[in-house]
């Protein structure tokens, strides 16, 4: 907590899909963990029948407004039980939102208190549903808070601890996912493996133009790789001396090195962008790739 008169909040969104229940269930697990309170956000627009709670839902889609209030407040309703029954010394809020799902999450963001948004990133294929595919996305680029991403397909990862797994490139978006894993892993009193990848520079040649031969040597963009991960880690480490860091520097595209490195179990965490990123994208090619390519939750921060 802040403050006394602060109460800070974990934000998820609930559409009724699987993916939205492993997102509900993920954030609560936290919110308790974190001592947060737990804010369920559900937009009375469109969503999918399917799914933990979306036993009683109309199976067509409903348009936002009063058409779509009784099925949206039947969820929320679902949702805030079935967090009661699991994790009772929870406190636990639920909002009904008429505007679309991407506002009312960014709304909720914005408020005083919110510590970070929980959304699901897919429900069935072919299903479309309310915080799914491009709104959590958009959510993750424009949100102020850290934005979690659960997985399409959620794997479980039996009798492995979890782990905190964070990305590291010298960015000013990773300085603070740096800093937001070091939190999450003190907080979890769990290992933090921070990963800098590097590539030969050979392979830029062909897009960069003419490169001086002594910058063909690998062991140049190692060393930078090994310095810049260096320098973030030991600033934050200093803030929590009490976490167990592991280093990883490795020759690999940054997405595969991620993904290789990470389990179900761990919360992999990236900047939105890298140094490389290109401001018409909403998130960098590193961050979109790996949400796309984890089996575990993903965090990430503008």
């Amino acid at each position: 907590m802040d403050g006394a008169a602060t109460t800070r909040w974990l934000i998820v969104g609930v559409d009724g899909t699987d993916s939205s229940r492993h997102a509900l269930e993920w954030a609560a697990q936290q919110a308790l963990l974190r001592e947060l309170a737990l804010r369920i956000v559900v937009s009375a627009g469109a969503r999918a029948p399917v799914g933990a709670f979306g036993a009683h839902l109309p199976s067509e889609s409903v348009p936002p407004g009063e058409a779509g209030t009784p099925s949206a407040e039947r969820l929320l309703e679902q949702a805030a039980d079935w967090v009661s029954r699991l994790f009772p010394e929870l406190e636990v809020q639920s909002r009904l939102s008429y505007t679309r799902p991407l506002d009312a999450l960014l709304a909720e963001a914005a408020e005083p208190g919110a510590a970070a948004v929980v959304v699901g990133s897919r429900g069935l294929k072919g299903i479309v549903a309310a915080f799914v595919g491009s709104v959590g996305i958009e959510l993750a680029a424009r949100s102020p808070v850290p934005v979690v991403i659960m997985p399409h397909e959620h794997a479980f990862a039996h009798g492995v601890r979890g782990r905190v797994i964070v990305g590291v490139d010298g960015s000013e978006p990773s300085r603070r996912a740096v800093g937001f894993a070091f939190a999450q892993a003190a907080f979890a009193e769990t290992d933090l493996v921070a990963v800098s990848a590097w590539q030969p520079l050979v392979a830029f040649a062909a897009a960069t133009g003419p490169i001086p031969p002594e910058l063909f040597d690998d062991s140049t963009a190692e060393e930078a790789a090994r310095g810049s991960l260096e320098e973030e880690v030991g600033a934050a480490r200093l803030r929590h001396p009490g976490v167990r860091v592991l280093q990883r520097v490795v020759r690999a595209h940054p997405v595969v090195a991620l993904l290789e490195e990470a389990t179900p179990a761990d919360l992999i965490v990236v900047g939105s962008r890298g140094r490389s990123g290109f401001r018409g994208l909403l998130l960098g090619s590193v961050s979109h790739s790996v949400v796309h390519g984890a089996k575990g939750p993903v965090a990430i921060l503008r």
